[in-house]
């Protein structure tokens, strides 16, 4: 397993390398200049070229490229453009924020989707079925940042059971979860509808099996079934489905970070867009694309957790 998961290391870092390349030639192609975003539209000539000229802008393009590569081989991530801070520290402040509300995302998904999934695939064509399946698909049908906006409505505004906006005192365990719920909820609500499906389809190949048959005719109880033979041989298209939407849940977050006014990651990279900070956004960019390669890599991982015949070869 070892020497799998050194393969994997290695395969990623053409693949940041390649993410980092598009990055900086894409963020550099887009209109907009940094220097005029920190001075304003109404600074003079020579204020713009001078910051340009500190910002190390003027510089050739590969130069450049092989600063900011450099860099990211030393561990520093760089200044920002627009308030000179190191992206590091601004990273550091607003990552907890966005791997909780990731994580929570997803643990909501696989706690009531699983479930929900087993539920009916064996009530199959039944109402738990029905209701099942309709609920699911307008949880697909709904973007997690336009839900966001209706719990922020219903439960912030309307009933004023939790705050509008922020990320909470980490330090306050319960105020945390106060700003957290919404967020979570709305991310998990989507996550849910995803492992729902996948599980209910699997489960149901499962059932199809001879010995789910077997195991019956053995006298084994329902429940007995359904969980040691069932559960058990559907989980790795289960997980599957988890880590493909896990990278989509990461996605996500971003909107419904900015829906909340969260200062994650995601808040962060939108600021950074709007104001043309290329060090700040090619940094963020890519922590995003790590985290992508990092949740693959561990869903491959599980499968010979679930079934001890995977082999890692």
């Amino acid at each position: 397993m070892w020497a799998y998961i050194a393969r994997r290391v290695l395969v990623a870092i053409p693949t940041l390398l390649a993410v980092y390349t598009l990055v900086f030639l894409f963020v550099r192609v887009a209109p907009g200049d940094p220097a005029v975003a920190a001075l304003g539209d109404y600074a003079s000539k020579e204020a713009v070229e001078a910051l340009r000229q500190e910002m190390g802008l003027t510089d050739p393009l590969w130069v450049q490229y092989l600063r900011s590569l450099l860099g990211y081989l030393k561990g520093d991530l760089g200044r920002s453009l627009i308030n000179r801070l190191p992206v590091s520290r601004q990273v550091a402040a607003a990552l907890p924020y966005t791997l909780e509300l990731t994580f929570a995302g997803i643990l909501l998904g696989a706690l009531i989707g699983i479930p929900t999934g087993v539920l009916t695939a064996l009530r199959r064509n039944r109402l738990p079925d029905y209701l099942g399946r309709t609920l699911s698909l307008v949880g697909l049908s709904i973007p997690a940042f336009y839900l966001g906006i209706l719990l922020m409505i219903a439960f912030s505004i309307k009933l004023r059971w939790f705050p509008v906006m922020g990320g909470g005192n980490l330090s306050s365990p319960a105020d945390n979860l106060r700003h957290l719920a919404l967020p979570a909820l709305s991310l998990g609500i989507i996550m849910t509808s995803y492992v729902t499906r996948m599980t209910r389809s699997s489960v149901l190949n499962v059932l199809q099996e001879d010995y789910v048959r077997t195991a019956r005719a053995k006298g084994l109880r329902e429940r007995a079934v359904t969980y040691s033979h069932v559960l058990r041989n559907a989980l790795i298209p289960i997980a599957s489905v988890v880590g493909v939407y896990s990278v989509v849940l990461i996605g996500d977050s971003v909107m419904t970070e900015v829906v909340f006014s969260r200062p994650g990651l995601g808040k962060l990279m939108v600021g950074a867009m709007l104001q043309r900070d290329y060090i700040a956004l090619q940094s963020l960019i890519l922590i995003y694309a790590g985290f992508v390669i990092l949740i693959n890599l561990l869903t491959d991982l599980s499968y010979g957790l679930i079934d001890p015949r995977v082999r890692y070869d």
